[in-house]
């Protein structure tokens, strides 16, 4: 995840916001999402959609991101994690 808070604080300071303004805006952002999530007793899903207007910021957003396949990136991503973590653990149980 600290992977992601540095690419969304590069995009701010990429906007023109100076490094503690991009730092905010983006852990704020993350903290009230992950806040809402906790609380709620719907699914992420249905939160998102829930703030996802048509034709707005999260919609022009989440359009360039599955253009570049990122939902993809990240699961392809976590079957890797897992992966190497079976081969760390293999590894281990050999010695």
């Amino acid at each position: 995840m600290f992977y992601v808070i540095e690419a969304l604080i590069q995009a701010g300071r990429d906007m023109g916001l100076s490094e503690p303004e991009a730092k905010q805006l983006t852990l704020s952002t993350l903290a009230g999402a992950t806040a809402l999530a906790q609380a709620s007793t719907e699914s992420p899903q249905t939160l998102r959609e829930r703030v996802t207007s048509p034709g707005g910021t999260t919609q022009a957003a989440m359009s360039v991101l599955d253009k570049h396949g990122v939902k993809d990136a990240f699961m392809d991503a976590a079957s890797a994690a897992q992966a190497r973590a079976r081969e760390m653990g293999d590894d281990l149980s050999r010695a």
